[in-house]
Formats: structure tokens, sequence, C-alpha cells
């Protein structure tokens, strides 16, 4: 192993680090687009007026406009459906609005460098379907100054009832979709029940489990003991694996692992004060111990370059048993590829890991309320605002909530005594889809967008009694003592948030790739954490502060 790693070192921190070379920060999550200038942005209120009168918009709308909504494809349906135009839901959302829509989306895993081209080039559609709050630099009030989108509260104050009254209802996520200026920037996507939050952890093969004789791993000493028996007894070439695109162990930054030695790798809460977890001490322990995994083979090598497909094949083949991932698109996606190799093969979600029996894990995978993702924005460039707001806004009607989450009544969904019941056209597809995929032509209360998510989908998304039981073990942490909130950098601050993060992220990336692999001995940890300071983390600290501050007395 130790022959080729330079080699090694040296291709798959190109391609990491090519991956983030652009990436930004604005909340939590980081990536970049690119600045330049476009049509002024339109003005607004500073909320939704509380006695503007908007009758509700009747559906079909009557209109002759077509309009142009730019987007990623559901990933669930990567290798199904080749456009929008294609997935029966999209065609359904035009038909029950009342609006043709022309989709455009970016290729796959190049969203935010399409989004660059586009907006360099000031041809904009209508619509865009983006994380403005997570990956746009600057945040949603830059976006707006740039006039790439249009500052919504007139909009939403005379053309989206639906929506407007849902926030007035909910005050707490109200202000969770908004800037600290008070702007509306997008249609949001809105988990709307507690339970639907938490969907992410590692998962174990039970199976491997029972045959061994081992329990259900809890620390970081029986993760350890159980990667070895399953390399060694059961042949798993790649025990433990993951996704690593667009950042190497793309799902441990929820807090997998690290989370053990008390950090992540992103800033979190510790007692009021908030740390950037590569740069604390436990990072290190974390980067150890898994540089001792990897020499001893019980990570996938090839883990700085696995994307979703490898990790597929992986499971699929059995080359790996232990991951972290999704309920719904993991357990549910390949529990039924396992099965029909090995009807004893079982996929579980196993506890976050610690460091002592009986601890709870200080951080994990849990979203907030409004997940940024899927959220739609209206551009400086449509004239079309009042037919894009209303047709934005079915989401949040009582019909669109039904058609967003449980799709057409008759096709995708049945009554039965008021329960929305799937059918086994998405259930138990004919064409043998994963239920993942075949609700993804239907739906889109399986992943995102601009509605309000059903809890009734995910009670039944998650059919098997493993993936409830995941989502209820992976909810037993303290991730909400140390979460930061969906926070903004104002324009300013974002600007220079981006170029710190920018550095930061290709440093975190390389000091993990580096440690892991070996290249570099587990000491030089402490090398970069002093370049951390030389490319301001302190100030990002400040920033992220200040934007908390601003959050609390909205």
């Amino acid at each position: 192993m130790k022959k080729n790693r330079k080699k090694l070192f040296s291709m798959l921190v190109f391609t990491s680090l090519m991956g983030i070379m652009t990436v930004a920060c604005s909340s939590n999550t980081t990536n970049t687009a690119s600045s330049g200038s476009a049509s002024p942005a339109a003005g607004g209120s500073t909320a939704p007026s509380a006695n503007a009168t908007n009758a509700a918009t009747t559906y079909p709308m009557k209109t002759d406009k077509t309009l142009t909504y730019w987007g990623e494809l559901p990933g669930n349906l990567t290798g199904v459906k080749a456009a929008h135009a294609d997935i029966p839901f999209f065609q359904d959302w035009q038909k029950k609005t009342g609006v043709p829509l022309k989709f455009t989306a970016p290729p796959t895993n190049q969203t935010t460098q399409t989004l660059n081209v586009m907006l360099a080039s000031g041809e904009l559609p209508d619509m865009i379907e983006y994380n403005w709050l997570g990956d746009f630099p600057g945040g949603p009030e830059k976006a707006i100054k740039d006039g790439y989108i249009l500052k919504l509260n007139d909009a939403i104050d005379k053309y989206a009832p639906n929506l407007k009254k849902y926030l007035k209802e909910h005050p707490e996520i109200d202000k969770q979709v908004k800037t600290d200026n008070g702007s509306y920037y997008a249609f949001p996507f809105i988990r709307g029940d507690d339970y639907l939050r938490v969907f992410q952890g590692p998962i174990i093969r039970k199976d491997w489990l029972d045959d061994l004789g081992l329990p259900v791993p809890e620390t970081i000493d029986d993760w350890y003991t159980t990667l070895k028996a399953f390399k060694e007894k059961k042949g798993a070439t790649a025990a433990l694996s993951v996704v690593s695109v667009p950042r190497p162990f793309n799902e441990l930054a929820n807090g997998a692992f690290a989370s053990a030695f008390g950090v992540t790798r992103d800033f979190y809460i510790d007692n009021g004060t908030i740390k950037f977890g590569p740069a604390e001490k436990g990072y290190k322990d974390f980067l150890a111990t898994f540089h001792k995994w990897y020499e001893e083979g019980l990570i996938d090598k090839n883990f700085a370059t696995a994307d979703g497909k490898a990790l597929d094949a992986n499971i699929a083949s059995g080359a790996t048993g232990v991951t972290v991932q999704n309920a719904g698109g993991g357990i549910g996606k390949w529990q039924p590829l396992i099965s029909a190799k090995d009807p004893k093969a079982t996929l579980i979600g196993a506890p976050y890991p610690v460091l002592k029996k009986g601890d709870i894990a200080m951080y994990s995978q849990k979203d907030p309320a409004n997940a940024p993702g899927g959220s739609v924005a209206i551009t400086g460039k449509t004239k079309n605002i009042e037919v894009a707001a209303k047709m934005l806004d079915y989401g949040y009607s009582d019909d669109g909530h039904m058609f967003f989450n449980f799709g057409t009544e008759g096709v995708s969904y049945k009554n039965e005594n008021g329960y929305p019941k799937y059918t086994d056209l998405v259930m138990k597809n004919p064409d043998k889809l994963a239920p993942a995929q075949a609700l993804s032509l239907y739906i889109r209360g399986n992943y995102n967008g601009p509605f309000v998510q059903d809890k009734r989908y995910v009670e039944q998304y998650l059919a098997m009694q493993t993936q409830r039981d995941a989502v209820s073990t992976w909810s037993k942490t303290d991730v909400d003592k140390h979460k930061l909130p969906p926070i903004t950098a104002t324009p300013e601050e974002s600007t220079e948030l981006a170029k710190i993060m920018t550095d930061l992220n290709t440093l975190v990336d390389e000091m993990t790739l580096k440690i892991i692999l070996g290249t570099e001995p587990v000491d030089s940890f402490d090398k970069y954490v002093e370049k951390f300071k030389s490319v301001k983390l302190d100030r990002a600290i400040e920033i992220k502060k200040a934007s908390l501050d601003r959050y609390n007395k909205r």
C-alpha cells in the first residue's frame, strides 16, 4: 500500500480539491457561484402586508405564457430518466397549474459550475431551483443585489396567499425562510414535521453481525472490531465505504464517526461558543483513527473518489458492510439488491459512534425545518412575475400539498378512509424500480421542492421496519445543542467569508486526505491548524457569530 501512496494521493487530492476550489459559505453548507451583473432586482416591502387582500388562485390557470425553469434532475432518477420532460410529476405539474414549462437541467454533479456559467451569461430563465442560502456566495441578499433573483415580499403578498398563510401560522419557520433584512428570496422547501428532519446515519449489515456473533457497534472500539471481522471473515474488501463527492467522506460531514471525538467537519456550537471542527484536537483523533483503519484495509482504498454508483456497487457486491447514507435512498434502495442474492441479508441503522459505551453522540444529521435545497427563486430577468409566483404558490395549497407529497390520485396513491396510501405502482413497481426511484417519478415528497413535506409520506416511504427503526436510532443524539441554525452573512461578510472558506476547505480536504492516506504523519495536523489561522479562521468564526446574533434577533 505504501509503495504507490504518493502517486495515489496526487491523483485523489487533485480530484477532490478541484471539486471544492470554488467553495464559499453563507450558512452551514458550502459551495460557490461566480458574481457578475444582471438586471436590477425588484424591491418590495420588508414583510407580507397583514392587510393585503389576495384572492386564492384558481388552478389550472389560464395563460398563454410558457415559463422557463432551471434545476437539477432528481438524484433518484439518475439512469432512469434523462430529462424533466420525461418525468410524469413534471408533466402533471404543468397540467395542474395550467402553466407550460420549459426545463433545463445541469449535468450531474455540476450544478454550481453550470449555474456560474449561466449567471455570467446574463441569459436567465424565469425560475431557478437552487440552494441560495447555503451554496451562493454572498447568500440570498447578494443574489438579490446583483439582480440574479427577485426580492419576493411583494410577489408573495400579492400572488402567493397559500405560502403567506402558512408562514403567518408558523412564525418559527417564517424566521428561517427570510434573510436578516426580512427579504423573502425563494419559494421554500419546508419539512412539516420534526420526524422528517432526520433521515441519515450509519448503516450496517446486521446479518453479518449475527453470523459473527457481534453486537451492533456503539463505541469506536466496537466499530474497529466489527470492520476487522467484516474484512477478515466476510471478505469485505471495502468494509467501510462512503460517497466522497464533492468532498472526501462527504456524508461524514454530518457528524458520523468524527462526533465521537467531540467535533464535526463544520462550524458548531460548544457551550455557547462557535468552533470549527477541523481545527480542534478531536479532529486530529478522528484522522488518527481513520488512518489506522485505512492502513489495515478496513476503509475503501478508493474512498476519495467514490461516488454514488461506486457505493451502490460495493454494497450490492458485498464488498462493503458499513456506510453512512439515508434510510430511504440507502436502506430502501439497497435492501432489495442484497436480498435478491441472499434472503438473510439485512441492513439496519446503527447508532452514531461514541467513545464510551452509554454516551450520547454529540452531532448527527438533522435538517432545519426550512431545508434550503429545492427552494425556487424567481429571477431578475423574468417578465412573468405574477404567473411564476402563482404557479409556485400551488405547492402550498391543499391540492398542491397532496400532489407534491402523494402525486395523482388513482395513479400513485389512493384514498383509504382519508389516508393517502401509495399504490403498488410506486411501492412495488412493475419495472423493478426501487420505491425511492418509482416515487420520484410521480411525487417530490421523497426529496424536496417548493412545498411543505407531509409526514404521511415517510410513514409509507420507509416501508420496512428497519428503515423506521433507523430514523429512531439516528435521532438519539445531542445535535440540537450543537448545530447552528440556518444563519446568513451579509453580502459584504459573505464575500469575505467565501474567500476564507475556499482556503479553509481546501486545507481541510488536503489534511484529511494526506493524513488518512499516510503521506503525512498525524502530527502534521498541528501544522495545518497554524495554516487555518493564516487564512483567517478567526475572522470566519467572527462572521458566524455576528450572523448568529442577527438570526436570534429576527
